[in-house]
């Protein structure tokens, strides 16, 4: 019941969200313009909040760190191999690489911090915004460094880190931690101006994304998708909780809040890569609308283990 009562509202506000769409209630040009309030604005605001204010010595921890990523660095590895030898007709660098970041990339704002507010309180998102901080980063780096190996376009670094750095993910949460740092004070006004804007941050971002799924459509071709759902919610989640038991030992809440991020659904942002690549555009689309109904039952699997 405890599990159920976590799960539920979201459920309910991502479903809320599709059916909106599929009811032709919201058009795709007003969930544009909700999409662009929650991710430059609410999201923005709720992040820049909570990162000024939590506790630096809790958030950051090398343990928890190399538990999340070593796990995700081979999850990558392995969507490559798997997309080389089982999936691809031909050896293409840049499909592989997208196949991989399709297998180890989370959907951690709009899921994956919702589920831990939802399960273990707001207190325990400091150490998520230290993994958020450079997933991002990392994940697209590596996907555009080994597709350029099959590529005649060269990397270019100076295009990635900006858009990195104008990211407003990346951007806030990097404010927040600079005024943390700092030690700086916003005015009590200010604050209340953005806690106002932070409200609606959760609910708007889950809402966002299940309308955002009324417009994907899972293809035919749906087995390279599952694979990709498979290796995400449940291959990669699993092995962080490996990692973080058996290697690092991890305090039971710091170890709960990795293999929830980890266990959170392809994020919409890798589709989105893969249309800048032109590669498995197909493939990611259907794996964002699998593994996030699939995370229904992942999730609740993984909470039942960890609570």
């Amino acid at each position: 019941m405890h599990i159920f009562s976590i799960i539920f509202p979201l459920i309910f506000i991502v479903a809320l969200g599709f059916s909106c769409c599929k009811l032709k209630f919201f058009q795709q040009q007003h969930i544009a313009g909700l999409s662009k309030f929650t991710f430059y604005i609410s999201l923005p605001a709720f992040l820049l909040l909570n990162m000024s204010q939590i506790d630096l010595q809790q958030s950051i921890s090398l343990s928890a760190f190399l538990s999340f990523y070593i796990p995700v660095l081979c999850i990558f590895a392995l969507g490559i191999l798997v997309d080389r030898f089982y999936l691809a007709k031909q050896k293409n660098y840049q499909q592989h690489s997208v196949f991989g970041l399709a297998a180890s990339y989370s959907n951690m704002v709009l899921v994956g911090i919702p589920i831990i507010i939802a399960s273990l309180g707001k207190e325990m998102i400091a150490i998520a915004f230290m993994i958020i901080t450079f997933h991002s980063t990392l994940l697209f780096a590596l996907t555009f460094l080994i597709g350029a190996k099959g590529s005649q376009h060269a990397f270019s670094w100076s295009n990635f880190a900006k858009s990195m750095v104008l990211n407003p993910i990346v951007l806030s949460i990097g404010c927040g931690l600079a005024l943390n740092v700092l030690g700086i004070k916003l005015f009590t006004n200010l604050v209340n101006s953005l806690e106002l804007l932070a409200t609606p941050a959760i609910a708007c971002a889950l809402f966002v994304l299940g309308a955002n799924l009324a417009f994907y459509k899972i293809a035919a071709n749906w087995q390279p998708a599952l694979v990709a759902s498979l290796l995400k919610i449940f291959l990669l989640p699993a092995s962080v909780l490996l990692i973080g038991s058996y290697v690092f030992a991890l305090e039971t809440q710091i170890l709960t809040v990795l293999v929830l991020l980890s266990a959170s659904p392809v994020g919409v942002n890798a589709y989105l890569i893969a249309c800048q690549v032109g590669q498995h555009q197909v493939t990611l689309a259907s794996a964002v609308v699998l593994s996030t109904v699939l995370s229904v039952i992942s999730f609740t699997f993984w909470l039942a283990i960890l609570l």
